[in-house]
């Protein structure tokens, strides 16, 4: 059976921080660490979660994803220290 889709924030090494997708999220946090995930975070690994959410399909987790691109730094923040 298929793993549920995540939306996930990651934290990166310079600071900043990266939105994502996977079904995976194991595989695709060891693959950003290995310098072989997204082209943003090829440079600037190691990354750490900071948070997940679970989504019902990939599509709720594209719309998700857009969402969470779409505010500030300072309320992806706010998400990520409201989630913990």
């Amino acid at each position: 059976m298929n793993q549920p889709w995540k939306i996930y924030i990651l934290s990166c090494s310079d600071g900043t921080l990266y939105t994502g997708i996977t079904n995976s999220l194991e595989k695709r946090l060891k693959a950003h660490n290995q310098g072989k995930g997204s082209r943003y975070t090829r440079c600037r690994h190691p990354v750490t979660l900071v948070y997940q959410e679970e989504c019902r399909n990939k599509s709720q987790a594209l719309k998700r994803e857009i969402r969470i691109k779409r505010l500030s730094r300072k309320e992806k923040l706010a998400l990520c220290i409201s989630s913990s």
